[in-house]
């Protein structure tokens, strides 16, 4: 790691591992290192105020104020630096991040829904297609509210806080909420945005490092908001493919209509062995 970049490290960042997180991890070094610059300047200058202008040294006080030009650069030199960090950094990088999405084929696109207190992954199976999905068919054992009837979601992989995508590959995420507005986070890939109700919105990252990663909810959302985690597992592929097999024939098998009872063999009716009726007494003669 570079000696900018240990102010990130002493303040708590956690190392990257997306493509794009360098980019966003300078943006801070200079803001963390800028802010720090400042706050000894200004601390420094209050000092000096203090003591330059006591009131046993000017027991009047001096309504002219200050006649020198130096106040006035040091702030225009402020707002340039803070103009160029907006617009040559921070403006281009977010529409980076916004405007140029990775192909559809080249992507692994991924349905996420939060929902008081837990996030629910959403990824189609083997046949590479989404099945439909309706709020009419949500519930607790359909969070996605995939279509039962629909041939394309009887594959489709539903995961309830853990997901798992290779590395090396671009990760479209499809954000949606199902109750009041959530923030996928994912500190490690640097990356966040908000799961609002009744929209879909995009973002997407590239992974470079294998691992496990956490998934947080970086919008308080209710009193269980500290324990809306998740889990992030970058696989290998190899370990992705293994990990989307099981899960595919998981799926299947969750599907699968219950067996049939046996049937019974086809045998003639035996006849009931019923009692015989009793024999009628002879009548008496008169």
């Amino acid at each position: 790691m570079s000696s900018l970049a240990l102010i990130n490290e002493f303040l708590g960042q956690p190392p990257n591992a997306s493509s794009h997180g360098y980019q966003i991890d300078h943006i801070l070094e200079f803001c963390h290192w800028f802010m720090g610059a400042l706050f000894l300047g200004w601390s420094a200058f209050f000092i000096f105020v203090l003591i330059r202008f006591r009131k046993s040294r000017r027991p009047v006080a001096d309504h002219a104020g200050v006649t020198s030009g130096i106040s006035t650069h040091l702030e225009f030199s402020v707002v340039l630096i803070e103009a160029v960090l907006l617009l040559g950094f921070a403006i281009p990088l977010w529409a980076k991040r916004v405007n140029q999405f990775p192909p559809g084929k080249e992507a692994l696109v991924v349905h996420v829904a939060g929902q008081q207190f837990s996030w629910n992954f959403h990824l189609p199976g083997p046949d590479g297609q989404f099945g439909r999905r309706s709020v009419g068919f949500v519930s607790n054992s359909n969070p996605m509210g995939l279509d039962p009837n629909d041939p394309a979601a009887k594959d489709d992989i539903v995961t309830l806080g853990e997901l798992h995508v290779p590395v090396n590959r671009p990760v479209i995420i499809e954000l949606s909420s199902r109750d009041v507005i959530h923030d996928f986070f994912l500190p490690d890939m640097r990356i966040a945005a908000d799961a609002i109700p009744g929209s879909l919105i995009p973002m997407w990252f590239t992974p470079i490092k294998t691992g496990t990663y956490e998934v947080i909810c970086g919008q308080l959302c209710g009193l269980g908001h500290s324990g809306m985690k998740g889990t992030l597992v970058v696989d290998t592929p190899a370990d992705y493919q293994a990990w989307l097999k099981e899960r595919a024939e998981l799926a299947g098998s969750q599907g699968a209509p219950p067996a049939a009872a046996p049937k019974a063999e086809n045998k003639p009716p035996q006849p009931e062995n019923k009692p015989a009726p009793p024999a009628a007494s002879p009548s008496l003669g008169r």
